[in-house]
């Protein structure tokens, strides 16, 4: 799990364990002895705040060995949402097509509304550090606001983009200068939903 915790700091510029204390609020003792001591003894709750500062899920951080199942153990705090392999849209509305998996996620990540997760596709928005696998926490609703980063549907394949309107055309942008905007009438394009959270996944 160390390993796992030093490689969400490099990529978060986190450089070292002090650093971590202070920005993830859990006390540096707390820190030093998983670091000196091993993380068999680690409390769960020091865990999950792990987890929600990386923006990553339990199972991804906790090491194979341990014996823990947080679903389980603790269900009410828990939701499964379903994980989408893909998604149509026939007569104006939305269809779900595959389901492929069910993801425990923590209750209070889901304020209102339905949610769904999505897997990330290729490299086109690396710069807001959403890569090609991770799991995407998708808040369903047909608008998001300008600026925002959601999940769209274009001819049937479903995208993350920066959304803008532009008069009477939406403009999709991608958090990599490789790629070029998208400009597309409303009609063209489908929002499914707003980015909640990007959870890390492998």
């Amino acid at each position: 799990m160390l390993q796992k915790i030093d490689m969400l700091m490099r990529r978060e510029g986190i450089s070292s364990k002090l650093e971590l204390s202070k920005k993830a609020d859990i006390p540096y003792t707390t820190i030093d002895g998983m670091y000196k001591k091993g993380t068999e003894n680690t409390k769960r709750s020091t865990l999950f705040k792990l987890a929600n500062f990386f923006g990553c899920s339990l199972d991804f951080l906790i090491d194979d060995g341990m014996e823990v199942d947080l679903p389980r153990v603790q269900a009410d705090s828990f939701s499964y949402v379903p994980v989408i392999g893909k998604i149509s849209c026939g007569n104006g509305s939305l269809a779900i097509d595959d389901i492929e998996a069910y993801e425990p996620t923590p209750k209070e990540w889901l304020s209102g509304g339905d949610h769904i997760y999505l897997r990330a596709k290729g490299d086109s928005m690396t710069g807001a550090r959403i890569y090609e696998g991770d799991l995407l926490l998708i808040r369903k609703q047909p608008e998001v606001e300008n600026g925002e980063i959601a999940a769209v549907l274009i001819n049937d394949e479903a995208v993350l983009k920066r959304v803008y309107r532009n008069g009477n055309q939406l403009l999709l942008q991608s958090e990599n200068p490789n790629y070029p905007p998208i400009f597309a009438p409303p009609t063209e394009v489908k929002i499914i939903g707003k980015l909640k959270m990007n959870v890390i996944k492998y």
